[in-house]
């Protein structure tokens, strides 16, 4: 579904979880991570066990250069999947925090 379509799901007020995580992955498709967080954070405000709400968030934030936030929200995205047995989503989201602690040791 495009950005267009998703916008006025959400401006007819149908506000979810699953409508706010396709909002946030498709403007950070579209390069525009300041609105991917946005819509990001709404999701996990309504769905604090989304664990792939998480990990999406925590590349937007790098994406807008906010590494702190992103290693929050990837600490807290592992807690999740942990709890909810989300292997995969935990591996990803190790991953990244190990990437970007190589970043900032060579910045």
């Amino acid at each position: 579904m495009n950005l267009v379509a998703l916008e006025a799901m959400l401006a007819k007020g149908m506000d979810s979880p699953l409508l706010r995580f396709g909002l946030g992955k498709a403007y950070l498709d579209q390069q525009q991570p300041e609105q991917a967080i946005v819509h990001l954070l709404a999701c996990v405000q309504q769905d604090p066990q989304y664990s792939a709400a998480w990990q999406i968030l925590g590349q937007a934030y790098v994406d807008h250069a906010e590494h702190d936030a992103a290693r929050e929200s990837w600490e807290t995205g592992i807690a999740v999947a942990q709890a909810k047995g989300d292997k995969q989503a935990e591996k990803i989201m190790n991953v990244f925090l190990r990437r970007l602690d190589k970043q900032q040791r060579t910045d």
